[in-house]
């Protein structure tokens, strides 16, 4: 970004966090712009880029609401569910797989959830 102040790593002054310092001190930058950047340097790869915005003019977090945390369990379960047998498999299907492991691999035992002890 042109015309902002770049800090090199952990120098960045007092008053100017990153959005997930924002997000554990329960605020969000609320549309504010990034009014500086942070950069870590790497070994033979282009630095990490940090934005910063400034915690005076940060807003709380919008708190959960009943509808957003509905939506928020469905999604997640649609991501459990298996296509294949249609049942819950306790995980993130893979989307390399595309199906719960005992479906993706129906000859190895390894994989099936039957005969194991809890």
């Amino acid at each position: 970004m042109a015309g902002i102040p770049v800090y090199c790593w952990r120098l960045a002054p007092d008053g100017l966090a990153t959005r997930r310092q924002l997000r554990a001190r329960g605020l969000r930058p609320g549309g504010q712009d990034v009014v500086a950047q942070i950069e870590r340097p790497r070994y033979r790869r282009p630095p990490l880029v940090g934005y910063l915005y400034r915690v005076d003019a940060a807003k709380p977090v919008r708190p959960m609401t009943p509808a957003k945390r509905a939506a928020l369990d469905k999604a997640n379960t649609a991501r459990r569910t298996c296509p294949e047998c249609g049942t819950d498999a306790g995980y993130v299907i893979p989307v390399s797989l595309g199906m719960c492991v005992p479906c993706a691999y129906p000859d190895d035992e390894s994989a099936s959830c039957e005969g194991e002890l809890l």
